[in-house]
This record gives C-alpha cells, structure tokens and sequence, in this order.
C-alpha cells in the first residue's frame, strides 16, 4: 500500500470543520533501518527524536485536557477536546511501539531520556499538590496556554511532513509514514488546544509568556534528545567532536534547503504570526490536503 501524496488544495475543496476521531494504526517497522533517510543520518536522527519527546508530552496534553474538560459547558468544544485527547492518545502509543519495536532493535537504549521526559512532564509541568481552587485553576489556565503555543509549532512541523521531500528521497515508507500520519492529524486538530485556552481566559500576557517558554523548550529538548540518538548510533559514536559538529551543520543547512528537515529560523519567525490580529491557527495548513492522506495513510488502512 502506497500513500496518496497530496498537495496544498484550493478552497474550494476545504472540508471546513472535520469531527475529529482517534485512527487504529500499524506500522511495520520491522524492515526500517536506524538511518531510514538513506545516506541522511543527521536528518533522519534528528527526526526520529520525536519518537522520544513526544510521547511523555502527548500524555500530559492528555491528562491536562481530561482536568479542563469537566468545566467546559460549550458542548462543540468538548466534542474537539474528546477527539484531541483520542488523537494524541494514539500518537503516544504509536510512538511508544517505534521505540520499543524498532529502536531497542538497533540497540539504542531509550531509557536515559525517558526518565527526563517523564521528570519534565509529570513533575514540571504537572498538577501541583497543596494549592488553593484559585490557585489550581490559575495552574491549569496556564498549562492549556502552554499546549497552545506547543500546538502552534506541532501543526507548523505536521505542515511540513505533509509537505516534505522525505518520500522523494527513498525514506523508509513505513517510517516516513508515521511522521506524515501523525502530522496531517497535527493539522487536523491545530486549533483545538488554542480555542481551550481561550474558553478559560485570553489575554496577551498569557499568550505572551507560553510562547516565550515553547520554542526554547521544545529546541533544548530536542537538541538533548539528538546528542542523546547519537552517542548510541555506532557511525557517529566513533566520530571525532570537531568532524561531527561540521556534519551537523552542513547536513542541516543542506538538507533543511531540500526540504528534509524543517528550517529552524521558519518556525522562529512563525513565532510573530501568533500575536498578529485576527491571526488564528486554522490559518496553518491545509485540512482538505490532512484528510486526504490520512485517508490513504497505509498504517491507518493496514489497522482498519
């Protein structure tokens, strides 16, 4: 089974608002190589980080959402929430198995970085014990603020999947196509978690703070995460410190250019988009290109 590579639609074929749902999905991994852009191992180490980071941060968008979901009373609302909360569900899980399934299996040790995944999300940035009900919903407002701007550069990265050059360059399809499932339902649901936190209250203060704290965290997180793929991945961990940062850097300038890797001062300056008048997130992307694959996704379509 191949997928539908579709481009950016017209809007005369926008589907307007989608009811979201969780997809069943299976991906094969098992033939999937450790470098599975084939002679691109900076670009493919650096997207398989995502393996690691996501999953503890799907997990606390989960069980933020299911504490803010009781005292939403618009009911439209709530039926996004449910479908957001399905969706990022699925995306931890299928995640998870990458790990499990396929990069225990080229003998990367996971574990180190799990934990301080787990430490960020759950201790960080999870509910605190001892608060007053001012102080907890002050709390929880904040978080969903948080999710948004984390959700702001999630559909800017599903944009980008649904638009890269990875199939055109012989990756792996069964890898290649859990990144592009993933981000065309990023796309799916890019506004769901903004519209959340401004039911519970907006401000520019709120937005302000969220976004000065998302980029640079998600940044270090994943930079973290790249030195830790390749202290393990055997053709870079015999490699000289000075060779290998020249790699990086030429591999990512070159390899960003061609549309393998997203550009890191594109998602910088998407930053200023966010506090533009009248700016709102369906304005990222394209549903009617989301839908379109995720209806042909061979993983979703293998799962049933």
């Amino acid at each position: 089974m191949t997928a539908v590579h579709v481009s950016h639609t017209d809007q005369d074929t926008d589907p307007g608002h989608v009811e979201l749902h969780a997809r069943n999905v299976n991906f094969d991994l098992s033939e999937t190589p450790l470098h599975w852009i084939p002679g691109h191992p900076v670009s493919s180490n650096m997207i398989t980080v995502l393996n690691l980071l996501l999953p503890e941060g799907e997990r606390w968008f989960v069980e933020t959402f299911n504490e803010a979901l009781p005292m939403v009373k618009d009911e439209a609302l709530a039926a996004d929430m449910r479908g957001f909360v399905g969706q990022e569900a699925m995306h931890a899980e299928a995640h998870d198995k990458a790990v499990e399934n396929w990069l225990s299996r080229h003998c990367v040790d996971s574990a180190g970085y799990q934990k301080q995944m787990e430490w960020v999300f759950r201790r960080v940035l999870g509910p605190r014990g001892g608060q007053t009900p001012e102080q907890q919903q002050k709390h929880l407002i904040e978080r969903l603020w948080l999710i948004a701007a984390i959700e702001h550069y999630t559909a800017l990265l599903g944009d980008f999947a649904l638009n890269c050059t990875w199939f055109d360059d012989g990756a792996d399809p069964a890898m290649a196509d859990l990144y592009v499932w993933h981000g065309a339902e990023e796309v799916e649901h890019r506004a769901v978690a903004h519209d959340v936190a401004a039911y519970f209250g907006d401000s520019k203060l709120r937005r302000g703070r969220a976004m000065a704290l998302a980029l640079p965290f998600l940044l270090i997180l994943w930079a973290r995460g790249f030195r830790f793929i390749n202290s393990q991945d055997p053709f870079f961990a015999e490699m000289g410190t000075a060779r290998k940062h020249r790699m990086y850097v030429r591999d990512y300038f070159r390899e960003s250019r061609r549309g393998m890797f997203p550009k890191i001062w594109s998602l910088v300056l998407s930053t200023g988009t966010y506090f533009r008048p009248g700016f709102h997130p369906s304005q990222i992307g394209d549903t009617a290109q989301a839908v379109a694959y995720l209806a042909s996704s061979p993983g979703a379509r293998r799962a049933g």
